[in-house]
Formats: C-alpha cells, sequence, structure tokens
C-alpha cells in the first residue's frame, strides 16, 4: 500500500480497508464523522490523491448501500399511470459548497422519507464552479454517505448543450465535445442526461416540424450515443427539449413536431432502444430571473397550463414522463405546488441556491469575491446595470476561484449555510409532494449497482471550456 493510501485512510480514522482495489469499510460511523476530509482532498488536491478520495467514497459508499442510479424506471411508470401525480421531482444544481448543501438536503429527505429528487449540473456550471462530473458525484455520494441516507441517488447532467455558435463553426467538433462529456459524466456515475439541441431550433422556418428537424436529428444522434456507452444494467434516463428558444411558450405542436421526428430517427438509428423518459418545454421563466435595479427580482408568470397539456400528450401519446420546467428557482414559493398540480414530472432549481450562498457567507468574504468580480467581469457590467444588477449577473463565476477559500471557511460559517439551505429544502419537499417518495423508488428503480473504474478516476481532470453561451 502506497503512503499516499495511507494518509487517505488516517483521514478517516482508519475506517476503511484498502486491499488492490478492493475497498472494505470497517466502522461505518466512523467513516461518516469523517468522510468530510476526504471530500476536501478530492476538491482541492491537485495529485492523484484527488482521485482516490473519490474512489474510496464512491466504492465505500457501496458497500454501504448507496450507488447512483437512473429514474427512468419511474418516470416510465408515471407515463404508464402506475404511479400517481401526487409529486414533482425537484432537481437542484449545487454549486457552491455541494457536499454540504447535498448533506442539507439528505437530512431534509430522510425526515420525510423521500427518495424522489435529483442533483444536477450543467455543462456551462462545470467550469464555473470548477468541479468535473467525478468531482461533483462524489460531493453528492458522500454527503449521503453522512447523513445515513441509503438507496439509489439520481444525479443528473443538466443541459448538455450544443452551442449554436460553435456548431456553427465546426459542427462535428461542437458534437463530439457533447459526445465527450457524456462519455466522461456516465463514468462517474451521472445516469441522468438531458440532453439538448434546442439551440438550433430555426423558429424563421415555415413549418414546426421544419423548425424542430435539426433539434429531433442531433438529440436522437446523441440519445443512440448515450445508449451504445450506458454502463450494463443501466437505462439512463435522456430528456430532450423544445423550450428555452424563442420567446413563446412550447406548444402541443412544437411537442408532437419534436417527439415524432425523434422516433422516427431513433428507429432508424437505434431500433429497439428506450427513447426519452421526459421533455423540457418553455412556460415563460428564465434562468435566473430578471433581477430589477434594487436588486429585487422581477415576478415571473408561468403558464402551468402548458405543463399541463403538454404532460398530458407527453403521457397519452409517447410514454414520457411528462413534462420538465427549467428556470424555477425564483418563482414564488406559494406557486410551487402547482407544478404539483399541473402535473409536471421535474423542476429545475439552481439560482436561489446561490443566492443563499452568497447571502450566508461572512461579510467580509462576500466583498471579497465581489472584489474580485469588479476586476474579472468588468466586461459584464453594461451601461446603466446597478451594482446589485451586476452581482447577482456576475456572482456565480467566483464560485469555482474561491472554492478552496470556501472549503477554508469557519465551521459556525459552514453549519449556519447548511441550516439556511436546509430549511429551503424542508419547504421545497413539502411543496413538491416529495414526502414518501422513497417508496415509489424501491418499488420502480432496478438501476445495477455499479461498481467504480479506478481507471475513470486517478487521471488528470478535463480542462476547462469557453460555455458562456450555454444556459445553467
Amino acid at each position: 500500500m502506497s503512503d499516499q493510501i495511507k494518509e487517505l485512510l488516517n483521514l478517516v480514522d482508519n475506517s476503511l480497508s484498502v486491499d488492490g482495489t478492493t475497498v472494505k469499510v470497517l466502522d461505518a460511523a466512523k467513516f461518516r464523522k469523517n468522510i468530510g476530509k476526504l471530500v476536501e482532498r478530492s476538491a482541492l488536491a491537485s495529485d492523484s490523491s484527488a482521485g482516490w478520495s473519490r474512489y474510496l467514497i464512491r466504492a465505500a459508499a457501496l458497500e454501504l448501500g448507496i450507488y447512483a442510479a437512473s429514474i427512468h424506471e419511474l418516470y416510465i411508470a408515471r407515463g404508464r399511470g402506475e404511479v400517481p401525480m401526487t409529486f414533482t421531482t425537484p432537481a437542484f444544481n449545487l454549486r457552491a459548497l455541494s457536499f454540504h448543501a447535498a448533506s442539507a438536503m439528505f437530512r431534509a429527505a430522510n425526515k420525510i422519507n423521500g427518495g424522489a429528487f435529483i442533483f444536477e449540473l450543467a455543462r456551462s456550471e462545470m467550469s464555473y464552479s470548477a468541479q468535473r462530473p467525478s468531482e461533483y458525484v462524489t460531493n453528492v455520494i458522500a454527503a449521503a454517505v453522512a447523513e445515513g441516507f441509503v438507496g439509489p441517488v439520481f444525479i443528473q447532467g443538466d443541459h448538455f448543450q450544443v452551442s449554436a455558435k460553435k456548431y456553427t463553426a465546426d459542427s462535428q467538433a461542437e458534437m463530439q465535445a457533447v459526445r465527450d462529456l457524456s462519455i466522461e459524466a456516465m463514468a462517474a456515475g451521472f445516469y441522468n442526461i438531458d440532453v439538448d439541441t434546442s439551440t438550433l431550433v430555426d423558429i424563421n422556418l415555415p413549418t414546426v416540424a421544419e423548425q424542430q428537424a435539426l433539434n429531433c436529428q442531433l438529440s436522437s444522434e446523441l440519445s443512440a450515443f448515450i445508449r451504445a456507452n450506458e454502463p450494463k444494467g443501466v437505462t439512463i434516463s435522456i430528456g430532450g427539449e423544445i423550450g428555452e428558444v424563442g420567446t413563446m411558450n412550447s406548444t402541443e405542436a412544437e411537442l408532437r413536431a419534436y417527439m415524432d421526428g425523434y422516433n422516427a430517427e431513433m428507429k432508424k438509428i437505434a431500433p429497439g432502444k428506450p427513447g426519452l423518459s421526459k421533455i423540457s418545454v418553455l412556460t415563460g421563466t428564465s434562468h435566473g430571473g430578471t433581477v430589477l435595479a434594487d436588486g429585487s427580482l422581477a415576478e415571473v408568470t408561468i403558464a402551468f397550463d402548458v405543463l399541463r397539456d403538454l404532460s398530458r400528450v407527453a403521457r397519452s401519446e409517447y410514454n414520457m414522463g411528462g413534462t420538465v420546467q427549467h428556470g424555477a428557482s425564483t418563482v414564488a414559493e406559494e406557486n410551487f405546488n402547482k407544478f404539483v398540480q399541473n402535473e409536471a414530472i421535474e423542476v429545475h432549481l439552481a439560482t436561489n441556491f446561490t443566492t443563499m450562498f452568497f447571502d450566508n457567507v461572512p461579510a467580509d468574504f462576500r466583498q471579497e469575491m465581489y472584489a474580485w468580480l469588479d476586476a474579472n467581469c468588468a466586461a459584464d457590467r453594461k451601461p446603466g446595470m446597478t451594482d446589485e444588477q451586476f452581482y447577482y449577473k456576475t456572482r456565480k463565476n467566483a464560485v469555482g476561484p474561491f472554492k478552496a477559500k470556501s472549503y477554508a471557511l469557519p465551521e459556525e460559517a459552514k453549519v449556519k449555510l447548511g441550516a439556511a439551505w436546509e430549511e429551503q429544502f424542508d419547504k421545497l419537499f413539502n411543496l413538491l409532494g416529495v414526502t414518501d417518495t422513497k417508496n415509489y423508488v424501491e418499488k420502480y428503480i432496478t438501476t445495477a449497482k455499479v461498481a467504480p473504474d479506478l481507471a475513470t478516476y486517478v487521471k488528470a481532470d478535463v480542462a476547462a471550456e469557453d460555455v458562456s453561451d450555454l444556459a445553467d
């Protein structure tokens, strides 16, 4: 055993043993208590100890009954009418101190026997939060260990999006970039992937079918690629997208045009393979919301009837779980139960948890990050923009550069932040009907418990890319 591995085992008070690549849990309670030390090494180390920390956590978690899973079967059962429409699955993008945020989320879930909830990270977020898929999965799985959660954990690639600008410049290179990301993500444990080629919808074409044609073709190509490379025993939950383009809400005609084209392509290039489990639509929201000059957010009006009507078409005609709502963090809390009432299968939440991070960290640390934004994001300050608008728009860019200092915050600051996050998760889980959804997860999820591959962990991290034109 190398000195490096011995050092890592010492960090967790020798609660694990390692023989080659075989990891055993010798003392689960001691491991839970000390796992945060491995998480920090995973996040901050620049040598192979980062990869080994991730491997140890993933392997030990599997022995404790915690494993990455796909939510595909649950969503398809909902499409068949076997799962009641009493909940909407929340999907949370945890950009800052992801381990601490995920721990708060598991604490909230444990109180209510919750099981249908998703941790996700978009292609864009991986760059500015400075965490690749293997680190993010480590943070989430380690949080489950720390909080005593047992069972499948759903981790998702949000907006695995094709950049319209890069596609125009070099279509093959841009498609390859998304394929490469999908391979990296699946190897890490992202068993749910939202394929987003809606950036290439051309609303200027004469018919809806023509507008959606390229979207159908490329999303089916990426889906077939995912199906050809998904781990044995895992059916990746794949989401498609007709929203996020134009200014008009999605329509039944767009849904049918996209799904008919998508299914026809899949029959040609991946016959017999499962298709989509859900579909993202546009209902009037935007990512991050619109911030006013005083720092408050503009009121969001959601076309809930679009979610309901398109969900019914998705289930009855295309055997999917239903529609997905993006950009919901800025929706008034009293409206969250309307996602359930209007039969949305999934809702994505990100911005508010980043806001809570900046609101709850010590004031001097926040000011240090804002000073960095002044110096490094000055080009994003538009004429007439107030400080409140500028910092609201750009502050996500400080998450990665200040990752190490975030981990180094005083323990009481991290406890305060975790408590604030937990309270918010409590509210959202209640409003979205997540209580007792673990019962449905246990009934329908049969994803294979995939063992980690050391080779995918102990290697150089992938370099960050320019994602300035991609959605979160």
